[in-house]
């Protein structure tokens, strides 16, 4: 057995993961060293042993459909690249790369590009997440510069969560500032969201604010301050300019505070009492994420919120700040890298010539790219166009990620040359693609990732690479090689890259540049693999790393002072009579992006298993339907046909649907195809957040659960969503003419070319609402078909099990649950597999809180994603457990 400390995949928490590789498999933990985290881990961190088999695994480099050598798949992307260069120039190439990869492989992809291509065409899927706080940074700090870190939020008063629910898509943290909370119960946490998601369930108040006003509400807290003289006037007069022009134009905007009411939907009362607490809270921290970001004036949104800071010199002190929460690992290394298409490396900018002139001579290239490339929208677009001819797409999968999906298809179809680096074997884009690269998976890459706190922490491998799976860094060298750019490309591990880039970030660096992590520009190897956290910038003079920005009150613009700029709010989109629906989209708990990790873990599946559309109940009675009822998604964009899932946390008029779902997982459930190509002017940041929608009810004759161990065309349906567990798939289906038992025999039988080997037996009742078969081959069970009017509810884990051991009497075999009984209801804590029947038992039973509740069952004790879910089981009971509501308090 062998411990390995390296560092999660999934969000920007950057938690440090400490693996056990066994013969038994692989086994993880918190590392309770490393300072994002201490310890702790979310369910999806914790289910990390759970996703790296070699199921589904892209292992061997193919070339037009063929399976070829590295090398020759190499020399075919040099060949394509300069012949697409040779006829349409530099421009006419383009990468997209992801906040997935490692710095290392980010820098190479970067420098490949922007160096010795001679485009900036590289963009990231960061684009579709950070882009709004990295402009936004720009405008006012001067740089792309988080001034705080994970302690202000445990260390604040005044805990502000806005475009975020922390609890699911950042649990780690926000389990940080609930225990907190509890250890000085005078931290207030406010929460403010459009949905009353599981994080506004902890806060002390949530202002549920009209979808898109986010900007209004901080421009009128900037007004409130100037009205009423909270202002920081002498960090105002020392450190910043344009105060005072801002300052008139905002007044003027905000001449009491029923115009912020109006557009907000917020009531005065609300709005003075939030304000007031503001003011009034030296050691205020405001966290935010997709939900300001996701805009399309994210920017000015984003930019207020820093204002608001700077103007009540909330910035650059222990509990004050604004904090943006990155979304994805490495969205911070990607930024540092320059992995954006307006970006240079090391924060650098190419609009600057001091700064092109610097990167040429420390990379040694007179081929530079001499302007911005295509932000992540327009580069697809451009392919659509035929400006671009030729991509490279590295770890991620933008035929979902990206707006406007279907047109996305359009422009990779229309592509002359389209190459995908992946570590799994089918994603929407990679059917896509002409060259298809074998990439290193998280356990088997090595190098570094930057958290949201500019903390950098090593990303160690502990797994041999797969068949012939190597690490992007080194695909995209090979590429370089064949171009004929080998010395620049010379690395012989990922230690060179990093040496390189911490070399570059403080190459010629006289303190004007934020970004500067020369104290490991002359790291050992050894010095590399034994790399502890750290957090930017850490110079020369200071290894030990720096804590917190602006502490001093410099700035990194020309003038040293941070910029006030009018950051006027902007309408979001609004619905329509023949689109009356706002269509919000994000995470939910237990999936990250498409599902290609999380989706092979059957605990992580067992919290919500299929896609939905979220409604309020009363929209879903003004529309004919009801909770599970299946339903069409529409606009002039594209349609997608999902459940309905009633959800009283949404206000009327609003509908949510998660990210994670494509065509490889589900048959119509891909959100991106509903959103509209708009984007904020200055980021490029797509808007995800409000996309006007019509829904309409359809009406389903059957609904079904279909397990195969083959490959199977499926019968006829309105609907179908796949997840796979070991050996066998599992389809939930809904259609409108229930297949007779013979038409679901042939689809099955004619899978092979030899099914003698074959039987099946079905089981209907007599007035044909119920139909169930199950095959076998060689008497062994590979084949379970239930269909009826309303949805089964099978015991998953036990009905896999009893089909593998061939271990089914008829009636287990009828109805999918064992003959001893099982609990079929909702689960609620993934991590341990706590179910809501046991929950709402142990509640009877006397366990009336949280804590009582995990004392009793265990649920909430690991990473407390559930709690909220497990207080709104609490205080649905109350009154049926007790008349006396302060029994449950």
């Amino acid at each position: 057995m062998a411990d390995i400390k390296t560092t999660c995949p999934y969000c920007g928490v950057g938690c440090g993961v400490t693996a056990t590789t066994s013969e038994a498999g692989v086994s993880v933990r918190g590392d309770e060293s490393h300072p994002a985290n201490n310890g702790r881990l979310c369910v999806k961190g914790s289910a990390l042993g759970d996703t790296v088999g070699l199921e589904r695994r892209l292992l061997y480099p193919q070339v037009d459909g063929l399976r070829a050598s590295w090398d020759h798949a190499a020399q075919q992307i040099a060949r394509r690249m300069q012949d697409t260069i040779k006829r349409y120039g530099p421009d006419a190439v383009a990468f997209y790369v992801s906040g997935q990869l490692l710095t290392e492989d980010y820098y190479v992809a970067n420098k490949l590009m922007k160096g010795f291509i001679g485009s900036a065409n590289i963009d990231t899927n960061s684009r579709l997440c950070m882009s709004t706080a990295v402009a936004a940074h720009k405008q006012i700090f001067g740089s792309d510069s988080v001034p705080g870190c994970y302690e202000d939020l445990e260390l604040a008063d005044l805990v502000i969560l806005v475009g975020s629910n922390m609890a699911w898509t950042h649990p780690v943290v926000y389990q940080r500032i609930i225990a907190a909370k509890k250890a000085r119960p005078s931290l207030q946490i406010v929460v403010i969201d459009p949905r009353r998601t599981a994080t506004a369930d902890s806060a002390d108040s949530h202002l549920q604010l009209t979808p898109g006003s986010d900007g209004y509400l901080f421009d009128g807290l900037l007004a409130y301050a100037i009205a009423n003289d909270h202002l920081d006037h002498e960090f105002i007069a020392a450190h910043t300019d344009g105060f005072a022009a801002m300052a008139a134009a905002c007044s003027a905007r905000n001449a009491s505070l029923a115009v912020t009411a109006t557009a907000t939907g917020l009531s005065e009362v609300a709005l003075d009492a939030f304000y007031a607490q503001v003011c009034a809270t030296p050691k205020t921290v405001t966290v935010f994420s997709q939900g300001i970001n996701q805009a399309a004036a994210g920017v000015d949104n984003a930019s207020a919120i820093l204002q608001c800071h700077l103007a009540l010199g909330q910035i650059g002190k222990s509990g004050a700040g604004a904090f943006s929460m990155t979304g994805q690992p490495n969205a911070m290394g990607g930024r540092e890298v320059g992995g954006l298409a307006n970006q240079l490396a090391a924060h650098m900018d190419i609009l600057k010539p001091e700064h092109r002139d610097l990167v040429s001579r420390f990379w040694q290239t007179a081929d530079l790219a001499p302007r911005p490339g295509l932000k992540a929208v327009d580069m697809f677009e451009a392919m659509a166009s035929g400006k671009i001819r030729f991509v490279w797409i590295i770890a991620t999968n933008p035929l979902v990620s990206l707006p406007d999906a279907n047109r996305v298809r359009d422009a990779l179809i229309a592509c002359d040359c389209v190459v995908v680096s992946d570590c799994v074997d089918d994603t929407d884009t990679l059917r896509l693609a002409d060259i298809r690269l074998p990439a290193a998976g998280w356990g088997e890459k090595d190098g570094t990732v930057t958290n949201s706190e500019r903390c950098i922490s090593r990303q160690r491998a502990f797994l041999p690479l797969p068949g012939e799976a190597k690490p992007d860094w080194w695909a995209l060298s090979q590429v370089a090689k064949h171009l004929g750019h080998a010395q620049a490309f010379d690395y012989s591990n990922s230690a060179a890259i990093f040496r390189e880039h911490a070399a570059l970030s403080a190459f010629e660096n006289n303190g004007s540049r934020d970004f500067n992590i020369g104290a490991l520009a002359t790291c050992s190897d050894a010095d590399y693999d034994a790399l502890m956290p750290v957090q930017w910038p850490m110079p020369i003079a200071k290894p030990e790393g720096t804590a917190r920005l602006f502490s001093d009150g410099h700035f990194f613009t020309a003038s040293g002072r941070a910029q006030f700029i009018d950051a006027h709010p902007q309408a979001a989109k609004t619905s329509s009579p023949n689109l009356p629906f706002l269509l919000n989209s994000g995470r939910i708990r237990d999936q990250w992006h498409t599902m290609t990790r999380t989706g092979r873990s059957a605990r992580l599946l067992s919290h919500i298993a299929e896609p939905f559309i979220a409604l309020h109940p009363d929209d879903l009675a003004q529309i004919g339907a009801e909770h599970e009822q299946l339903l069409s998604v529409h606009n002039s964009f594209g349609e997608c046909v999902v459940p309905a899932m009633a959800d009283s946390g949404i206000a009327r008029g609003h509908a949510f649907m998660p990210i994670h779902w494509s065509a490889s997982n589900a048959s119509q459930a891909r959100v991106g195809s509903l959103v509209a190509p708009l984007c904020d002017p200055v980021s490029g940041q797509p808007a995800f957040k409000q996309s006007p929608v019509a829904i309409t009810p359809l009406r389903s004759q059957w609904q079904g659960i279909l397990i195969s161990r083959v490959a199977l065309q499926l019968p006829e349906n309105q609907y179908w969503c796949r997840h796979d567990i070991g050996v066998w798939q599992i389809y939930t289906l809904m259609g409108a003419r229930l297949p007779v038992s013979a038409e679901l025999m042939a689809l099955w039988q004619g899978t092979e070319a030899h099914p003698a080997s074959r039987k099946w037996a079905s089981l209907d009742d007599a007035l044909g609402l119920r139909h169930h078969i199950i095959g076998y081959d060689n008497e062994q069970p590979v084949l379970w078909f239930l269909a009826q009017p309303e949805r089964p509810r099978i015991d998953e884990v036990w009905l896999l099990d009893a089909l593998s051991q061939n271990q089914l009497s008829a009636r287990e075999l009828s109805r999918g649950v064992p003959s001893t009984g099982s609990d079929t209801s909702a689960l609620v804590c993934s991590c341990h597999q706590v179910r809501s029947q046991r929950l709402l038992d142990a509640i009877t039973d006397g366990h009336r809180s949280v804590e009582a509740l995990g004392a009793c069952t265990r649920a909430g004790t690991n990473c407390g994603s559930c709690i909220p879910e497990l207080k709104k089981l609490l205080a649905e009971q109350m009154f049926v457990v007790s008349p006396n509501p302060e029994v449950m308090l």
